[in-house]
């Protein structure tokens, strides 16, 4: 009781680091012993860029709320002003779980367009091109992701769930929809990056799986990257034409070809630099 009264009465920044600290300690104790058990491609639990990892593990916990919360406000404010009462009320008295099952659809075509764009458009690729530039897969390279990368991608998920009204339903608790939506996606994101070698069958055109991540993340030639986009919901891929699954193999080697700085200051300021980049040599088979 002491411990949790003395945690209160810290300042908020420190609040959110104790959590993240666990949380960190609860993935680790499950991630760590799946990946020795069933790795895809075995590999040190410390591999290379796994101390910048961590540094984007605690910056996207600290950054991101931060700086979306006016854009949230703005989008509240938004979808408050311009969407009809008539429709608002309505999504108002559906059931709850029709309105989180809509809210992720949408909230999910959101993310997968936002993500597909960060790899269309050079601008935001400067950005993402950081998330793909591990080669070796674990369940930390979740978390390798620039704060701008993240902020947007995020946002373009969020837009469509306030200006349909999902987010902002007449009620008490107008956040709980997202929270339904966006909390559970963050654990998943952890889930769809770890090296483990299961297959589920069929499931996996209804949810995202390690399987269809990891071949979003290979450098094995033209025909598979830019592929599997979507973080939770692969028939969206499908539906946008960016499916690959092949069913009897895994990706041979994962990475880019853009170049991007090894550490984890360089990686943060680098993407604001002028000028284009040139493509790095291919690592080895």
């Amino acid at each position: 009781m002491d411990v949790l009264r003395t945690a209160h009465h810290l300042p908020a920044i420190a609040q959110t680091v104790i959590g993240l600290c666990v949380w960190l300690l609860v993935l680790a104790v499950v991630f760590i012993p799946l990946e020795r058990l069933f790795a895809v491609r075995r590999h040190a639990v410390v591999r290379a860029g796994f101390l910048a990892d961590l540094g984007y593990f605690f910056l996207s916990g600290l950054v991101p709320g931060a700086v979306l919360s006016l854009p949230i406000a703005a989008l509240a404010w938004g979808a408050h002003r311009l969407l009809p009462d008539r429709w608002t009320a309505m999504v108002a008295h559906w059931p709850l779980g029709m309105r989180v099952v809509a809210a992720l659809v949408v909230t999910e075509i959101g993310l997968y367009w936002g993500h597909r764009w960060s790899h269309e458009i050079p601008l935001l690729w400067r950005f993402h091109v950081i998330h793909h530039s591990p080669t070796r897969l674990d369940w930390l390279v979740n978390t390798r992701a620039h704060p701008v990368d993240f902020v947007f991608t995020r946002f373009c998920g969020l837009v469509p769930l306030y200006a349909l009204g999902f987010a902002n339903p007449l009620g008490a608790q107008p956040s709980l929809v997202p929270l339904l939506v966006l909390v559970p996606g963050v654990a998943w994101g952890f889930f769809i990056h770890a090296n483990l070698r299961w297959r589920f069958g069929p499931l996996e055109w209804l949810v995202a799986t390690p399987a269809f991540h990891l071949w979003h993340h290979t450098n094995d030639g033209p025909d598979c990257i830019d592929k599997n986009y979507a973080p939770m919901l692969p028939w969206v891929d499908w539906l946008f034409g960016t499916f690959h699954l092949p069913k009897d193999r895994h990706p041979v080697r994962y990475g880019t070809d853009t170049p991007v700085p090894a550490g984890f200051v360089g990686q943060l300021l680098e993407p604001f630099a002028v000028g284009p980049r040139e493509p790095a040599p291919a690592p080895p088979r």
